[in-house]
């Protein structure tokens, strides 16, 4: 394994990547975009633990999602099996998913916790148990600093895992070193992904400000909610695709670490 450093500009690339990716195999990939969020859905209505489950399994899912753009990019048709690929490359990657998976929901169990201490739990609450979200408790400065603590807290815990998944994988790397690769990898390449995040930004935000504008043109406000969900899921389709070719770029990939 050897690590690239990429120029800034190839942060840009990486979103051309995906979203040309993407549109080789649409209803593939919404399709199983639309399969992962189901499933992390359905397991986060189980009351605390679920939510505990598909926290340890979003390492795995989002694997699994980099492995269909692979296949993608190989020109093959992704099953819906792609998506549990961590789970059948062996026993040592499964143990090392199943590590790494552990250790996420640690995280983000811990950021949750420290969000609690500026409003006593209710965004933690909010977001792993449920609930209504109401106009007071938005206008709550105590709600806001702690939305805006686990924002801050979640930044460094997504860059330990933003290649953790597909080092273990495709490099039978421990899940701890892993953690400390991706890590490393991320802040090497700090522009790069800087710009990657920027553009992604833009272009969720000219996408939704398009579907505005000719929601209103055909003056039917109603069209924005009946057009915004499914053209965000096939952003958020693409944004995935667009995760692999990260990895890609910033790690050697030789034949025999691909699985």
């Amino acid at each position: 394994m050897k690590l690239r450093m990429v120029p800034a500009r190839q942060g840009a690339v990486w979103v051309k990547m995906g979203i040309r990716t993407f549109f080789k195999q649409p209803l593939a990939l919404s399709g199983l975009f639309f399969m992962f969020m189901a499933a992390m859905s359905v397991l986060s209505m189980v009351p605390v633990l679920g939510s505990v489950v598909a926290l340890a399994l979003l390492p795995a899912a989002t694997l699994g999602l980099m492995a269909a753009t692979q296949e993608t990019t190989k020109g093959k048709f992704p099953m819906p099996t792609v998506l549990v690929s961590a789970f059948r490359a062996g026993r040592q990657q499964l143990r090392g998913m199943l590590v790494l998976g552990a250790l996420y929901a640690l995280g983000f169990l811990l950021v949750m916790g420290i969000s609690a201490l500026a409003d006593g739990g209710q965004f933690a609450r909010l977001y792993l148990v449920g609930g209504e979200l109401s106009a007071e408790l938005l206008m709550q400065s105590d709600f806001e600093w702690a939305a805006l603590t686990a924002m801050a807290l979640y930044l460094p815990l997504s860059l330990l895992f933003w290649h953790a998944p597909a080092l273990v994988h495709w490099h039978g790397i421990a899940p701890v070193k892993s953690l400390f690769f991706s890590l490393v990898a991320c802040l090497r390449n700090f522009w790069a992904f800087t710009v990657f995040g920027l553009v992604w930004m833009a272009v969720f935000l000219g996408t939704g400000l398009v579907v505005a504008i000719i929601s209103a043109l055909l003056g039917s406000p109603q069209l924005v909610g009946a057009i915004l969900f499914p053209t965000g899921m096939a952003m958020a389709a693409m944004f995935f695709t667009s995760l692999y070719f990260t990895f890609e770029d910033t790690f050697e990939v030789s034949t025999g670490d691909s699985a």
